[in-house]
Formats: C-alpha cells, structure tokens, sequence
C-alpha cells in the first residue's frame, strides 16, 4: 500500500516549510543536498524535519497540506509540540464561534 507523508521542516531562519511526499526520506534529502535553487528552502539551509503524518490516501494528504499551510504559526507550533487542546482555540473561527461570553479566557 503507497503511503504519503504531510511534513514540517524548521529552515535555518526559522520559517517552516509544510509539504506533501510519497517518499519521505528521499525528499527530505532533496531539501537538506538543495537541488533546486528557486525552491523555498535552498536559501534556508540547514532544515529540519520536526513533524510529519503519514497518509494513506493522497487526497487526504494533499487536503491536509493545503490546511496546515493556511494555519499561523502558533497553530503549527501547537501541532508540532502535540498541544492538541490548543489547536481548537487558536483557529480562526474560535473567537467568533467556539469561544462562550463566559468563559475567563
């Protein structure tokens, strides 16, 4: 069964980059040698790998990506650390929605 990974890389400025792969390591290697100058992370080398999800289905995967790369950085942050009751909290829509005219927060 072909597998699919979203990931996050840390760049050396400390931007992340969030992409999609059917080949993991082999991609990740392809940012870390920089074998495609005009790509986001040539200039920020070194990077890192910090997080990653596998897939099984690659609509999935791609949809994910596609939502990740629309989350801030604090909500990637609470991802990546896997502080998931902050993910509901930080989304865009949680003041106007999610949020109670009581609660203290």
């Amino acid at each position: 069964m072909k597998t699919y990974d979203v990931y996050i890389l840390k760049c050396a400025d400390n931007s992340y980059y969030v992409g999609v792969t059917n080949n993991l390591e082999k991609r990740i290697m392809e940012h870390k040698e920089g074998l495609d100058s005009k790509s986001y992370t040539f200039k920020r080398r070194p990077i890192a790998l910090i997080w990653n999800q596998t897939f099984n289905d690659i609509e999935q995967a791609i949809g994910f990506e596609k939502k990740l790369k629309g989350w801030s950085r604090v909500k990637k942050e609470a991802l990546i650390n896997g502080e998931f009751d902050k993910l509901v909290r930080l989304s865009k829509n949680y003041t106007q929605y999610g949020k109670s005219s009581t609660s203290s927060d």
